[in-house]
């Protein structure tokens, strides 16, 4: 059997781990949970350290300070690797990604995909508690940059996906800055400029009903500038390939 490491960073996350770890464990029992937290000054490190001390599938990577989803995700994504899991999973920690949905990504890459991505955006899945004002903000992100990258893919910007380690290996790590939104579309547009296969599972998504959102001005900013820079610079080789065709 694969061996699964579910990644969950954390910022000021305590009233939200316990029970996110719980579901997690009860939904996909044989998954490890690591917590990467960046020093969060509410004591979710320590909360993570507790629930970690009854339980051999939890871990804990106490990050010095915060510095970002992107950081986050793939300084778990390294130790993951170097433990020998086989699929690392990204997943909110406010509850937002269902961990029981967990089971239908899982089996969409055991059908052969390297990345699956939790969709909010395709048939069968939706999102609870959004106002329209943040629906429209998600979908508008996602069309634009369907447009400028040219991918086959309706959610780029979801944060709930499972991928195979052979995956982020062969996409490689070492030169990715991006963040928030923009860290998933990057990952997304490197696997599938490798031609590798990417599949879109519904999920419901639902907003946070304890803590802050993390989502700022600065971050859909960096998406924006980002997926534009990237578009413009990969522009002349997808005119070659369409003017081929």
């Amino acid at each position: 059997m694969e061996r699964v490491l579910v990644i969950v960073p954390t910022y000021n996350e305590r009233d939200n781990l316990p029970s996110i770890a719980a579901r997690l464990r009860a939904a996909v029992p044989e998954a490890h949970l690591l917590v990467a937290d960046d020093a969060s000054p509410d004591g979710t490190g320590e909360v993570a350290d507790a629930l970690a001390a009854v339980d051999d599938h939890v871990h804990v990577l106490h990050r010095p300070a915060k510095q970002g989803l992107g950081a986050a995700y793939i300084a778990g994504f390294r130790w993951g690797i170097a433990e020998g899991f086989d699929v690392l999973v990204e997943m909110d920690a406010d509850g937002s990604h269902r961990p029981e949905e967990l089971p239908s990504l899982l089996a969409a890459l055991d059908d052969g995909a390297d990345l699956v991505i939790g969709s909010r955006w395709v048939p069968g899945g939706r999102v609870v508690n959004w106002p329209a004002s943040r629906e429209l903000l998600s979908r508008g992100a996602n069309l634009y940059t369907r447009i400028m990258l040219g991918l086959p893919v309706r959610d780029a910007t979801a944060g709930f996906r499972a991928y195979r380690a052979a995956t982020l290996e062969k996409i490689g790590l070492d030169d990715v800055q991006s963040q928030g939104y923009c860290f998933q579309v990057d990952l997304t547009w490197r696997t599938a400029r490798h031609g590798l296969r990417i599949v879109e599972v519904p999920i419901t998504f639902e907003d946070r009903t304890a803590g802050t959102s993390k989502m700022s001005r600065a971050i859909v900013a960096e998406a924006l500038w980002r997926v534009t820079a990237w578009g413009l610079a990969g522009l002349p080789s997808r005119l070659r390939r369409r003017h081929r065709r």
